[in-house]
């Protein structure tokens, strides 16, 4: 399977952030939602990927934009990297049945046993905007995410018709 593309309506799904509490996709159907699945909790690459995101909320949030992160490790490996890292976005747990939404997204690596490292911009919607699959050993940075959401801005803006 693919990676879902652009005009796709997004899989709605229900994931642990912590061992008591889940996040839903649907929880932010008035907001845009940045998707990202990265390999494993702790890698260099990932480490250095959610840092940047997360040093950028504040930039997301002018795009009524909230983040993210799935991958298949567990809600306890999750809640010690968030602690250690000082995360203020959710890390989502893809653990039982594992990877099943990575599936659904289409970057799911059956021989590794990971989720790809893939970005999803989501509409307030739930239709995806953009999406965009990276090699496994390359931190895909913020650009692209950024331009996906300033071009929703500008179309909101149209639809508004405000300049």
């Amino acid at each position: 399977m693919a990676i879902l593309s652009a005009g796709c309506v997004a899989p709605d799904f229900t994931l642990h952030s912590t061992p008591d509490q889940s996040v839903s996709l649907s929880d932010f159907r008035s907001r845009n939602v940045i998707l990202v699945f990265y390999p494993a909790d702790w890698s260099p690459v990932c480490s250095d990927q959610l840092a940047l995101y997360n040093e950028l909320l504040g930039e997301f949030g002018k795009y009524n934009a909230q983040l993210l992160a799935i991958s298949v490790d567990g809600v306890w490996s999750h809640s010690a990297l968030a602690r250690d890292r000082k995360y203020h976005f959710p890390l989502l747990s893809d653990f039982e049945p594992k990877g099943a939404v990575a599936r659904q997204y289409g970057v799911y690596d059956e021989k590794a046993g990971v989720a790809e490292r893939a970005l999803f911009v989501i509409d307030a919607d739930g239709v995806i905007r953009w999406s965009y699959l990276s090699p496994m050993g390359v931190n895909p940075g913020a650009a692209g995410i950024l331009n996906a959401l300033d071009s929703l801005a500008s179309k909101d803006a149209d639809k508004r018709g405000t300049p």
